[in-house]
């Protein structure tokens, strides 16, 4: 493989670049109109224009991209995450063309693309899943019989998306019926698919989920668990690995489970495998995400892998150069997702120009961004900014480091998300390990952030102050004002 062009944009296409030519490869960008001078289209070797800003008119225009690819005479395509990435049909146009889709197969993304499918294809594996139906459901008067027979709490869920589209939490019956109505309004309107389909809802759930790694010949190993319950609007914001609640014992239970979920599709590439844990440690499998997922740096800090180099090699034909003995659990990682987005309202998109952009640097802190002081956040996509991760050789450490990671990196021009990290990470429940993935609802508002963010002011003001009173004697002014300067000015 000579030239590798990556379907994607900001900072998951430079961070798939810096691989890509770590490898001794050549690099493509694709770019829209927005991104034409980001910074992902100037490190490529060659760039190319696909269109207006929109997606359905530059990123999602999967035919234009092949095209491109046969006059460029590239080898491979990388998705990245988002987009195409998960498009089984834009992976078999790929492979039609006799170009090497850098990812799954077509057949194994439709198996998983679909949860029911999904949860069909590991059943005689034995793996453990939620309670529920196992079929598509349309019918409100039918899904309300079935939905009394599983017992209150219910979710509702999409069966052909994700992201929190299409997700409806039932407390009682009384509320089914309009909710099932807005679950599948929603999913039609995400989706083009208004299927949904029930379970159980798990109280107190954490999010866990494992990295796997597969090639070509069966070998498929595990890449230990990543936390992801700190969520805001059903999507991850803080991850980290490993989790604080996972014993030895119960990491090689779920490890295991996740290896066997890829092998009952034939899955190849790197891949993650979701499951749902109660609170009495009981886990549960979700569904299988068929690409790589944006937090997949916590895994590589703790492994030593480089995930997008796994990929590469795997999809020219290369057998895993390591086993399951191989790969070692390396001290503690933490990521926090970066975006463009104001926790003190809501979470909404905060849209601007990044009139200072300055990144923390030291040993242990990794930044993948896409954007650099003085550019601006378009509107048209998601408005990531950066993964801030870093790597400690306890959770204790690196939680520190995060603290004052977060303090270092300097952003203005648009509201982000380092706040909220600071409230998560300074969080007796986060620190103690004692939450789930309803810690924004239990935890979160926005007047405890303001209230938090006082009591820091007022404790930097206070050392400022101890501080200048201690030097105040050694630092005296002068007291002889004698001075000939204005006798000089004079002249």
């Amino acid at each position: 493989m000579k030239k590798i062009l990556v379907a994607n944009r900001g900072e998951i296409a430079l961070r798939i670049m810096r691989t890509i030519r770590k490898m001794g490869i050549q690099s493509v960008a694709v770019y829209s109109e927005a991104d034409r001078h980001s910074p992902h289209v100037l490190f490529a070797d060659e760039a190319v224009y696909l269109g207006a800003p929109p997606s359905s008119q530059s990123y999602l225009n999967g035919d234009k991209i092949i095209k491109f690819c046969k006059e460029l005479g590239v080898d491979g395509i990388h998705p990245g995450y988002g987009f195409l990435s998960e498009n089984a049909d834009f992976a078999q146009k790929v492979e039609d063309a006799g170009i090497i889709f850098i990812g799954p197969g077509p057949e194994a993304m439709r198996v998983m693309g679909s949860k029911l499918a999904a949860k069909e294809c590991v059943k005689k594996y034995n793996i453990p899943m939620v309670p529920g139906i196992d079929k598509a459901i349309e019918d409100i008067p039918y899904a309300k019989k079935v939905a009394t027979e599983i017992g209150y709490p219910i979710l509702i869920k999409a069966s052909a998306g994700g992201g929190g589209k299409g997700m409806r939490i039932v407390e009682k019956e009384a509320d089914f019926e309009e909710q099932m109505t807005r679950a599948i309004s929603e999913a039609k309107s995400a989706f083009g698919d208004g299927a949904v389909f029930l379970e159980k809802y798990v109280n107190s759930p954490r999010h866990i989920e494992v990295q796997i790694v597969a090639d070509k010949f069966g070998n498929v190993i595990h890449g230990f668990e990543r936390e992801c319950s700190i969520q805001r609007r059903h999507q991850k914001v803080v991850e980290e690995t490993p989790s604080a609640i996972i014993t030895p014992q119960l990491r090689q239970q779920i490890g295991d489970a996740a290896v066997m979920v890829a092998k009952a599709c034939g899955y190849v590439s790197t891949g993650t495998v979701e499951f749902l844990m109660d609170d009495t440690m009981n886990f549960y499998f979700l569904e299988m995400n068929t690409r790589l997922q944006v937090e997949h740096p916590v895994s590589e800090m703790i492994t030593g892998l480089d995930l997008v180099e796994q990929q590469i090699k795997i999809a020219r034909g290369e057998k895993l150069s390591f086993t399951q003995d191989d790969i070692v659990l390396n001290g503690h990682a933490i990521e926090l997702r970066v975006y463009a987005e104001d926790p003190l309202n809501n979470f909404l998109p905060s849209i601007g120009t990044l009139t200072k952009y300055v990144k923390p640097t030291g040993e242990g802190i990794r930044v993948d961004d896409g954007y650099e002081e003085g550019m601006t956040i378009p509107i048209y996509y998601d408005p990531l900014i950066a993964k801030l991760v870093v790597h400690g050789k306890t959770r204790t450490e690196a939680i520190q480091m995060m603290i004052q990671a977060i303090k270092d990196f300097k952003i203005e021009g648009v509201a982000t998300t380092l706040p909220f990290g600071t409230f998560v990470f300074e969080h007796e429940a986060f620190f103690s390990g004692h939450f789930d993935t309803h810690f924004v609802k239990n935890y979160y508002t926005p007047e405890n952030l303001k209230a938090k963010q006082q009591a820091n002011a007022e404790i930097a003001a206070a050392v400022a102050l101890k501080y200048w009173l201690s030097k105040r004697g050694i630092v005296k002014p002068v007291d002889n004002k004698s001075t000939s300067w204005k006798r000089r000015l004079a002249k």
